[in-house]
């Protein structure tokens, strides 16, 4: 069997450690040299392989490789970019096949949540449609935590670290202060439909350090009226008050309460700005003085506090990705599978991406407490174990020393194409 080379590239919003993922995938296929010829990573994303904008990750070093592991961000570059239907747009997917053919292109990772997977789903089916053999893997990132059947997803982890230390921190910084000064701090995190981000801040609160947290989420509507009242329980007990709220919080016309009327590339609405809104209705009902903040992309790119379970894992599914193309696999997606939490452990597994793209993993309702404004020992137990462990990077001068590689391009072969 011929040597063919592969392409991989990062897509979606980037992660702390969506470059582990790129590390494991990297250095298997470096080890599987009989099998994997050179790997292509495109530049920003699918883009890279229509515009056929191609980089020769063989350029770069072992150790450059090896670094990729603690750095943030997307090495690579990403994009928010979602490929039609065949039928829909045709021409797409003939150029892909050209970019393949021209680069001898047989492996196709692309490392995403959602839509990305629906994207490698719709490449998988090449050799179907087109005629044209490619084995394509989906290698999961998302901060959101929705993908399905997968436990836990990469990225994930991480910012679920940052958002409980975050309002642990800043919950001691209100109470320090209640007496004369800030009642109420309010927290915005991602979060469109899912809140297992949101649901993070619960673990702030624990035996050792009880904290009044409340926790507004995508999942349950908003009330206005029973959030003022939990809010103002909690002064009055504590003398101030956490709020951790998503952006996909609704209110009861079903509309985002930060819907800015803006779209992204998918279609999705652009949110952004719940956290004011929050704060004035604080303000208005209590007349509490209060502070907001938002997470926004310090929660994803906080690598110098990730989780050391989240980069292991991370690391892992890249690994695995390679493992199955060159067992043969085609249009599938490395999972992560618990197999307990305490002591944690867990395994890598495997599911078809018919199962995968376009489907939402929301939060169990039994995660969620009874009054809808926190987190039950359930979710702490699922969640506990993801933000555990310390993975700290390199530091040099008072800094992480992160790395920024060559990215060599590849001679371009193919006439010019525009998307």
């Amino acid at each position: 069997m011929a040597i063919k080379n592969a392409f991989y590239a990062q897509s979606g919003g980037v992660t702390a450690v969506i470059n582990a993922s790129a590390a494991g995938l990297l250095e298997t296929a470096r080890a599987h040299s009989d099998k994997i010829g050179k790997v292509y990573a495109g530049r920003n994303g699918i883009i890279g392989a229509l515009t056929e904008d191609l980089i020769d990750t063989s350029a770069e070093s072992t150790e450059a490789i090896r670094a990729l592991r603690h750095t943030p961000s997307g090495a690579f570059g990403s994009c928010r970019y979602k490929l039609k239907s065949l039928e829909d747009n045709r021409r797409e997917y003939e150029r892909l096949i050209e970019v393949f053919k021209a680069h001898d292109i047989g492996y196709f990772f692309y490392n995403g949540g959602g839509d990305s997977a629906d994207t490698c789903l719709k490449v998988s089916q090449l050799a179907g449609t087109l005629g044209y053999p490619i084995q394509a893997i989906h290698v999961p990132k998302t901060v959101d935590n929705d993908l399905p059947i997968t436990d836990c997803c990469p990225g994930f982890g991480s910012v679920a670290k940052y958002i409980a230390v975050s309002m642990l921190e800043a919950s001691f910084d209100v109470a320090s202060m209640a007496k004369t000064s800030t009642k109420v701090f309010i927290l915005e995190v991602m979060g469109r439909h899912a809140g297992w981000i949101a649901a993070a801040g619960g673990l702030a609160s624990n035996e050792d350090h009880e904290v009044p947290i409340i926790i507004l989420f995508p999942e349950v509507t908003f009330d206005q009226e029973k959030f003022l009242a939990k809010t103002d329980h909690y002064v009055k007990e504590y003398g101030y008050c956490t709020v951790v709220v998503s952006e996909g919080v609704k209110g009861t016309d079903g509309k985002f309460l930060s819907d800015q009327g803006l779209r992204d590339a998918f279609g999705h609405a652009q949110l952004g700005g719940v956290a004011p809104v929050i704060a004035n209705i604080v303000k208005n009902g209590l007349g509490l003085k209060y502070h907001w903040g938002v997470a926004d992309y310090l929660q994803r790119a906080a690598r110098h506090i990730a989780s050391g379970t989240d980069v292991e894992q991370a690391y892992a599914m890249g690994k695995a990705a390679v493992e199955y193309a060159i067992a043969g696999h085609n249009s599938v997606m490395p999972t992560i599978e618990r197999i307990s939490s305490s002591p944690y452990a867990w395994k890598t597994g495997m599911v078809e991406l018919s199962k995968v793209a376009n489907v939402e993993k929301m939060m169990p309702a039994d995660f969620i407490s009874e009054d809808g404004f926190g987190i039950t020992g359930k979710c702490r137990e699922y969640l506990s174990p993801l933000i555990e462990g310390e993975d700290y990077p390199p530091y040099k001068n008072g800094l992480p020393d992160y790395v920024r590689l060559k990215n060599v391009a590849v001679t371009k072969k193919l006439a010019e194409f525009k998307i």
